[in-house]
């Protein structure tokens, strides 16, 4: 995809996004993706060398190989939202082997799944793309519904199917996430010690973060605190939502702040916000890869690719696109996965 179809596909939004300078957290303070990021970073850390050789097959798989930029096919949705509601606008989805084969032929990194979908194909797929086994999941055939994740097999299981990374889920803000924290915690210590990598879906979840009609959920300033405990229990990568808004802390009048959160280390532009997020991931020493959210039809295109150009932008390390691509046919959805993709090869855009 080239840039003047990039552009085209934010329409209005094009040089509110394209052009935009950052005036908040200067790229100089960030460590950003690029093709010497294991080198750059992780050899200074704890991480064994199995774990390294994990992460380099993550960033050296796919159409995105060797730019320290990735681009996952997450396909956790027929538990976290029923699989009849997440299948039935693409009845063949149903089987996980269309899954791995949307993956393949999307030109992703890696794909995340379920323990079941992985497992059932482990022997033919496991040497041809990179499994990202996810170990927790919320479950709604529980009535009324609770909102809690609970682990649904082992890191080693992980191990024993070939799996290059564990990723959980967190839903910071709920009754049960001390739980959650420990629990993961532990898992990923585990994975760790076992060479794979880690990723961590840093969800806020509390029904006190809406307040006078604003949903701050998708604050930057709570969100960015996820991640901050995220990269603390020792997550390689944050998953997270794009940020919406912002001042969560202080609307809803808890935890704690500092004026110049909200003054001098972001502002409302999306990038600005975004990059607070990256920030809070130790200025980008843990990659930020944002969610693509939910399926609505005809936009789904350049959504996509303006929720690429903001992560790309901030400094964030790629997408994790799940329902934008499999709601559609194999054909779509895979022309979206390149779309997304193609902004992070393109040299145009760089980082605000």
């Amino acid at each position: 995809m080239s840039i003047e179809t990039i552009t085209s596909l934010l329409g209005t939004d094009a040089d509110a996004l394209l052009q935009y300078q950052a005036t908040a957290i200067p790229k100089e303070m960030l460590h950003l993706p690029g093709p010497d990021f294991i080198e750059r970073i992780f050899v200074n850390s704890n991480r064994s060398p199995q774990v390294l050789r994990n992460l380099g097959q993550l960033f050296n798989n796919g159409r995105l190989a060797g730019t320290g930029y990735v681009s996952i096919l997450p396909v956790d949705q027929g538990i976290e939202h029923t699989a009849g509601a997440s299948f039935a606008p693409n009845p063949m989805y149903f089987d996980p082997e269309n899954i791995l084969r949307l993956a393949l032929e999307g030109g992703c990194n890696a794909v995340a799944t379920t323990f079941g979908n992985l497992a059932m194909l482990s022997r033919k797929y496991a040497h041809r793309i990179p499994f990202i086994v996810k170990i927790n999941h919320n479950e709604l055939l529980t009535y009324p519904n609770k909102y809690d994740q609970i682990m649904f097999g082992s890191v080693e299981e992980a191990w024993n199917l070939g799996a290059a990374a564990v990723g959980a889920t967190i839903y910071f803000g709920s009754e049960e996430s001390s739980r959650q924290i420990i629990e993961v915690a532990e898992a990923f210590e585990q994975a760790h010690q076992l060479g794979m990598a880690t990723i961590l879906w840093c969800y806020t979840r509390n029904n006190a973060f809406k307040k006078d009609g604003i949903d701050y959920h998708v604050s930057a300033d709570l969100t960015g605190q996820a991640n901050h405990l995220g990269v603390t229990i020792q997550a390689d990568i944050i998953k997270q939502k794009l940020p919406e808004n912002n001042g969560g802390f202080t609307a809803i009048n808890f935890a704690k702040s500092h004026p110049k959160m909200y003054s001098e280390l972001t502002t409302d532009h999306p990038i600005d916000l975004t990059r607070y997020q990256v920030a809070n991931c130790y200025m980008g020493r843990a990659g930020l890869i944002n969610s693509g959210g939910e399926s609505k039809g005809e936009s789904d295109l350049s959504d996509a690719v303006r929720t690429a150009i903001i992560n790309k932008r901030a400094g964030g390390m790629g997408l994790i696109s799940g329902r934008k691509s499999f709601q559609k046919d194999m054909k779509e959805g895979v022309r979206l996965l390149n779309a997304i993709q193609d902004v992070y090869l393109a040299q145009e855009i760089t980082v605000a």
